[in-house]
């Protein structure tokens, strides 16, 4: 039990769940009183030596003034932390707020001295590198901004801690030890290098997930047909590598194998090593297994048992406990009411799931949070997996059901240098961290295309996610900015990811089609069109088209510098020189041999071979004994599969589709993130802009929140904080009355607009409530009458006077800071139809300059902004320049929740901000930025 401290009440939310360097797990909290037995028998395990590194001389037991010290803290000048497992400490630090005389001190001293401790048999697991994030993040919460280290010269060690850690720093020397002091603010490189530390650490423990050298299946019955059994025989029947246990504390005493696999009561008895345990038994009985397996130092679990959060608030508890109880021990979870995994390596051949037959091996990467859309997945790649010269598989795959632990986004950091895995296909029914996955799913896309369906309803009830109040179609929007190929279907996910695991990627947009059926060549151009590609004139080679004149229609599209892809069509032809499908397969898969740099689709209708042959031409080796036979399901609109064997290494497979729309549709994808690729080989930067006033900005936001915790700030406090970042409004003076608009039109000078800004009449010039090119007073007057008559009093429509901007094209800016996707830059043109039709563009913050100059073309409206039919095109670049200040605006004060700019007319020449506001609040909390923790659901 933790204990209130000397002055501040226990900081709960220091502690924190983290993956260490080996995939392994540790719990960080803050040390307490209630400690001191846990502290001695921690320091009894430390060697001698790394003692002497600690205290600089032998120390070979704790005093209990010692004991006392560090375990005795007020949260604020004195700090200790520890990482536990098994709720035992592994590793300690603990840091003193010092003066300018090195003296214990307290506030506003902003230095303290910091020292590690770790458990040698815990050493290199990056335990120390953890800690620092943490206590740095504690530090900075205590306006502490610099730490200091003395160090040991040959503590080689705990030196690299510090020097690897990326923060600023300097070094001397004096009396024999190293001193080091470095400021604690994340700097561009800690914050790479924390990243990078997460990348390798969350990879590792899916790693390890994945290719265990031994598995324990929890609840295999002694019946055939329960879940457990039915794991144990899909591990048998795949071949699984390594060693496999049977596990069933209802086992009689003398059972010694099931199935040919030894047997055991609990995983206690089995004598060897368990790195994997697949557990299968009812929700009230998994406590027990956890502990059984967290003590005998299993490294993960995969968790098949149902009854937790999908079944209610119940269950969402025994969730929570469920990964709480794991992590204890340093285990990482798959689950609970998860499907299983999958690795078809050689070296390894795991099929720890309820698949009942092994999927083809294969370059592609399969993630499904849902059991039902993992099995659809594996169907319909196992149906569609035939291409010229073999098939194409899965690596892994992984079902995470509930998800409570490994993610989406533990598997993108796997799938991201994972060797085996070119491709990488994930159904999500909802994303628990959409700031981090967008990040990491940015990285991922520029070195293998990631294509994801995102289900567009609620969360399952088993998913617990970050509350959001974006869209599903800007979350959408915004994943397609980080390099997401997004598609609807999960028919549209396999045809993508054939295409991209099978062919290059299109250099362009330029397509030629060709074919022996007029009526199909047509129907794919005009697929292409509606895809937004660019088809050359259809081929027709008529239904008497031979191999040979496939064969060479193909080599001569391919050869032409005007197309950047190649559509075969192909129907049944009747006659002595119709091709047969293996000839026809052998003739296009050689054509397209010869130019490997160009993508190639065919789309085959009613060809009940060919599919076949595309899968079965050149395979002249032996097919395995062991191999499944052919599946004989074609729904879906595909053909039967055979079995076939795996192309050769650097081999293009041709992808081949039931109808024209759904090939056209997956090569638009392909187009569409080659584009992406090379956009992102220079994403731009974010311009500085000198008359930027960052501090005085800050200051009026300061004092303007110093009256309350969220507001929304009037027209001269808007002006003002936008005026600071360089964007000016045009005054808008309100006039209750006909006498005060007269004045204020006299002020601001003729011609003036005359506005009703009633929150129903609010930007919408089509209801009437706008006037324009009022020329003078008798005009005004007449105007405001009218205004007055159609809408109401002056107090309900709330008129006012505006000088007239020049003439141009009336847009919207907006910027919202979301608390599960954070800060968003959104543009699109203002008016009831393009709020009507969703027409708006989105980016993350901070946006750059090539960032915004592809926002502004986003939207679908854009031709009106470059000169649609013999319009005057208007000044991109002020609008381009007016995104770049928003976005700076909220990155620099996240204080800035909202900013709206409407409406922003964009002339030939400049541009005009009509309307602004501003709301301000304290900004959500950004876990992105901080220490690496495991998230808590």
């Amino acid at each position: 039990m933790q204990s209130a401290s000397d002055r501040h009440e226990y900081p709960a939310h220091w502690e924190a769940d983290v993956v260490l360097r080996d995939g392994g797990t540790a719990r960080i909290r803050p040390i307490t009183v209630d400690d001191a037995e846990r502290l001695v028998s921690f320091y009894e395990q430390v060697s001698d030596e790394s003692k002497y590194y600690r205290f600089f001389a032998p120390y070979p037991r704790l005093s209990d003034k010692d004991v006392h010290r560090f375990t005795h803290h007020d949260f604020v000048d004195r700090v200790g932390l520890a990482a536990t497992v098994g709720g035992e400490f592994i590793a300690t630090v603990r840091y003193d707020r010092i003066g300018a005389d090195g003296m214990a001190a307290s506030a506003p001293a902003d230095e303290a001295e910091v020292a590690f401790l770790v458990q040698d048999a815990h050493q290199g697991r990056g335990v120390a590198s953890a800690l620092l994030e943490h206590i740095a993040a504690v530090a900075r919460e205590r306006d502490i901004r610099r730490f200091a280290a003395e160090v040991l010269p040959a503590n080689n060690k705990m030196i690299k801690v510090f020097t690897d850690a990326g923060y600023t720093q300097r070094r001397s020397f004096e009396d024999g030890v190293v001193r080091l002091e470095f400021g604690l603010e994340p700097t561009e490189r800690s914050v790479a290098v924390q990243r990078a530390r997460e990348q390798r650490a969350e990879a590792h423990s899916v790693g390890r997930l994945l290719a265990p050298g031994s598995v324990a299946v929890v609840g295999a019955g002694r019946s055939p047909g329960g879940v457990g059994r039915s794991v144990l025989g899909n591990l048998r029947e795949a071949g699984f590598t390594g060693r496999l246990y049977a596990v069933n504390k209802a086992f009689p005493e003398d059972l010694k194998e099931l199935d040919g696999v030894p047997a055991h009561r609990s995983v206690r008895d089995i004598a060897a090593p368990v790195d994997l345990a697949v557990v299968a038994v009812p929700a009230e009985q998994v406590p027990e297994a956890v502990t059984e397996c967290g003590e005998h130092g299993v490294q993960g679990l995969v968790v098949l048992s149902a009854g937790y959060a999908e079944s209610g608030p119940d269950g969402r508890e025994r969730q929570r406990e469920l990964v709480r109880h794991a992590r204890a021990y340093g285990m990482r979870i798959i689950g609970p009411n998860a499907f299983g995994v999958i690795n078809t390596s050689p070296q390894v051949r795991l099929n720890a799931s309820l698949a009942p037959e092994m999927p083809r091996p294969g370059r592609i990467g399969l993630f499904a949070q849902s059991g039902a859309i993992g099995i659809a997945l594996l169907s319909r790649l196992h149906r569609r997996g035939g291409g010229v010269t073999g098939v194409t598989g899965v690596s892994t795959f992984i079902s995470s059901g509930n998800r409570a632990d490994v993610s989406g986004n533990d598997v993108l950091q796997y799938w991201y240098d994972d060797p085996d895995t070119d491709v990488a296909l994930m159904y999500l029914e909802s994303i628990g961290n959409p700031r981090k996955f967008t990040r990491l799913a940015r990285r991922t896309a520029a070195a293998k295309p990631l294509v994801v369906v995102q289900g567009a309803g609620s969360a399952p009830q088993g998913h617990a996610v970050r509350a959001t109040r974006l869209p599903h179609a800007t979350v959408s929007a915004l994943l397609r900015q980080a390099g997401v190929i997004r598609v609807d279907t999960i028919t549209e996910l396999v045809d993508a990811g054939l295409l991209l695991a099978r062919q290059p990627l299109p250099t362009g947009p330029r397509v030629a089609i060709l074919g022996n059926s007029e009526s199909l060549g047509l129907l794919t151009y005009d697929a292409c069109l509606s895809e937004g590609l660019r088809p050359l004139p259809p081929l027709d080679l008529t239904t008497e088209a031979s191999a040979q004149d496939f064969h060479a229609a193909l080599a001569r599209a391919l050869a032409d510098e005007r197309c950047d892809a190649v559509v075969v069509t192909a129907i049944p032809a009747i006659g002595e020189r119709s091709p047969g499908d293996a000839e026809l397969a052998e003739a296009l898969r050689s054509a397209a041999a010869a130019a490997p740099a160009k993508p190639v689709l065919v789309v085959h209708v009613e060809l009940g071979g060919l599919a076949m042959a595309l899968s079965a031409a050149t395979s002249t080796a032996p097919r395995p004994e062991t191999a499944p036979r052919a599946r004989t399901d074609v729904s879906d609109g595909a053909q039967p599969v055979p079995t076939a064997v795996a192309a050769p290494e650097g081999t293009h497979l041709i992808p081949a589709y039931p109808a024209a729309e759904r090939a056209v549709r997956a090569l638009a994808e392909a187009v569409k993130y080659a584009h992406w690729r090379r956009e992102a080989a220079d994403a731009g930067k974010v311009p500085e802009y000198e008359d930027i006033d960052e501090k005085g900005a800050a200051d009026l936001i300061g004092g303007l929140l110093a009256r309350g915790q969220g507001l929304t700030l009037g027209t001269d406090e808007t002006c003002e904080l936008l005026g600071r970042y360089g964007i000016r409004t045009r005054r808008a003076i309100p006039a209750p009355t006909p006498d005060e608009a007269a004045r204020a039109a006299a002020d601001l000078g003729y011609p003036v607009a005359v506005k009703a800004t009633a929150p129903h009449l609010r930007h919408r010039a089509d209801l009437g409530g706008v006037r324009l090119d009022v020329a003078d007073e008798e005009q005004l007057r007449r105007s405001y009458t009218e205004l007055t008559e159609l809408f109401g009093k002056p107090e309900e429509i709330r008129p006012v006077v505006q000088a007239m901007a020049p003439r141009g094209v009336d847009t919207v800016v907006r910027a919202v800071i979301d608390p599960a996707a954070g800060a968003v830059l959104s543009f699109g043109l203002a008016g009831a139809a393009s709020q009507l039709l969703g027409d708006m563009a989105h980016r993350l913050v901070p946006v750059t300059d090539r960032e915004a100059t592809s926002l502004i073309r986003s939207i679908r409206t854009a031709p009106l902004l470059f000169g649609w039919r013999g319009s005057t095109p208007v000044d991109t670049a002020a609008l381009e320049e007016l995104l770049l200040r928003v976005s700076r605006l909220v990155d620099d004060h996240p204080e800035v929740v909202a900013v709206t700019l409407e409406p922003v007319v964009v002339a030939p020449h400049g541009l005009s901000v009509l309307g602004a506001s501003v709301r301000l609040a304290p900004p959500p909390a950004r876990d992105d930025l901080g220490p690496r923790t495991l998230p808590t659901y």
